[in-house]
C-alpha cells in the first residue's frame, strides 16, 4: 500500500490519466469525475483515513452523468466510444428510452430509487462493465507490469463476477489519505476532466459534428434541466424573494445551485434556492459562506423532502450535508466564499456544525 500521497503527486499521476494515450471511450473519465465527487461526500474525520468507495454508489454516479447527455444534438445521439464497447453507455441509452414518457425524462434520482426491473438490470450490467473495465485499467500509466497503484487495490478487479465484487465487500477502498487529497483537488481537476471528455466526444463525433456546436455545454451546462417546477414549488412554499438579499423575485425569477454546479453537480431540491438577477450574478461559481448552507438546511428536511415528493423531484437533503462539509473542511484557509451581492471574503476556519 502506498505512503499517504500530497496532492502535487496525486495530480501529476490523475493529470498523466488524461495524457496516457489515445483513449476508445470515455468511461475512464466518467469513474474519475465520479469519484471525485464521492471523494468529497466521504471526507472522514481523519484525513489519513482509508475509505470505502461503495460500488454502487459508483456506478449511480456513473449513470447519472451519462444519463444528462443523451439528449440528441443537433439531432444526433453522440457516441461515446469509439471501439464498439459501448456496454456501459448503450445500457443507460436503454434504461433511460425505457422510462422516459411521452413529455418527460424524469431524474435519474427518481428512477434508481423506484427499483425497477429495468433499473436493476442496467445498474448490475454497468456495474460489473465498470469492474471490469475502466476501474482495472484507470491506473495503468506505462506499458510495463509495475504500474504503482495510487488510488485504490485494483488486484481483484478486471472480472464482472458477481461473487468476486461480494467478497470484496462490494467497494473499493481508497489508499491512506486519497479521499481527502481528491477532494481538495476536485475543484482544479473536474474541469481538467470535462475539457478532456468533450474533446474524446467531438473526436469520436467528427462525421455529425463540426466546431459549431458548444459542445461542453451540451455534455455538462449546468441548464440541462429545466429548473421551473422546482422554481415553483420553492416560490410557493417560501415566498417570492430572493434567498440572499429578500429581494422580490416575482419579476425576474432565477433558481440558484447553492453549493456550485460546477463544485457538486447537485440538482436536488435541498440545493435550489430562488435568487434575484444581481445576487445569481454576483454569486456565479463562488462557494457560498457556509452560514448560506445551514439557511438552506434549516429550511426543514421534512419539508424540503416532502416538497420533492409533491413534484417527483429528488430532494438529496444528505448529499448537501455531506458535499457541504466535504467542501468547506477541505478548502484552503483564504479560499474566497461569497457573502453577499458584491461582498467577497476569505475562508479562515468552518465553524458551521454540519448535521448527521
Amino acid at each position: 500500500m502506498p505512503p499517504l500521497t500530497d496532492p502535487l503527486t496525486l495530480g501529476q499521476k490523475l493529470v498523466a490519466v488524461l495524457e496516457s494515450g489515445r483513449r476508445t471511450a470515455t468511461y475512464k473519465l466518467a469513474v474519475l469525475m465520479a469519484l471525485l465527487d464521492l471523494a468529497v461526500e466521504s471526507v472522514p474525520d481523519d484525513a489519513n483515513d482509508v475509505v470505502d468507495i461503495n460500488l454502487d454508489d459508483l456506478t449511480t454516479r456513473v449513470i447519472e452523468l451519462y444519463w444528462r447527455q443523451m439528449r440528441p444534438l443537433d439531432g444526433h445521439r453522440l457516441r461515446q466510444s469509439s471501439d464498439g464497447r459501448g456496454v456501459i453507455f448503450d445500457a443507460v441509452a436503454h434504461l433511460r428510452s425505457s422510462v422516459t414518457g411521452a413529455h418527460r425524462t424524469p431524474s435519474v434520482d427518481l428512477v434508481v430509487a423506484q427499483g425497477s426491473p429495468e433499473c436493476i438490470a442496467a445498474h448490475a450490467t454497468v456495474k460489473q462493465a465498470l469492474v471490469r473495465y475502466p476501474l482495472k485499467l484507470l491506473q495503468n500509466l506505462t506499458t510495463g507490469a509495475d504500474n504503482e497503484r495510487f488510488l485504490y487495490d485494483d488486484s481483484w478487479m478486471g472480472t464482472g463476477s458477481k461473487r468476486v465484487i461480494a467478497e470484496h465487500g462490494n467497494a473499493l477502498t481508497l489508499f491512506p489519505g486519497v479521499c481527502v487529497t481528491l477532494a481538495r483537488l476536485a475543484p482544479l481537476l473536474k474541469p481538467a476532466f470535462q475539457l478532456a471528455w468533450v474533446d474524446d466526444v467531438r473526436r469520436m463525433n467528427r462525421s455529425v459534428l463540426d466546431d459549431g456546436p458548444d459542445l461542453a455545454h451540451h455534455l455538462f451546462g449546468a441548464d440541462r434541466i429545466s429548473l421551473q417546477r422546482a422554481g415553483d414549488a420553492l416560490t410557493q412554499e417560501f415566498g417570492a424573494s430572493c434567498f440572499y438579499c429578500d429581494a422580490s423575485v416575482r419579476a425576474a425569477r432565477h433558481v440558484d445551485h447553492l453549493l456550485p454546479w460546477s463544485r457538486v453537480g447537485i440538482d436536488g431540491l435541498t440545493n435550489l434556492v430562488l435568487a434575484c438577477a444581481g445576487c445569481n450574478s454576483s454569486k456565479s461559481d463562488l462557494l457560498p459562506a457556509p452560514e448560506h448552507v445551514g439557511r438552506a438546511l434549516a429550511r426543514g428536511r421534512t419539508v424540503l423532502d416532502q416538497l420533492a415528493v409533491e413534484i417527483n423531484w429528488p430532494s438529496q437533503y444528505d448529499r448537501v450535508v455531506s458535499a457541504g462539509r466535504g467542501l468547506y473542511t477541505t478548502q484552503p484557509m483564504s479560499t474566497p466564499v461569497w457573502q453577499g451581492r458584491n461582498q467577497i471574503q476569505m475562508l479562515t476556519r468552518v465553524d458551521f456544525v454540519w448535521p448527521g
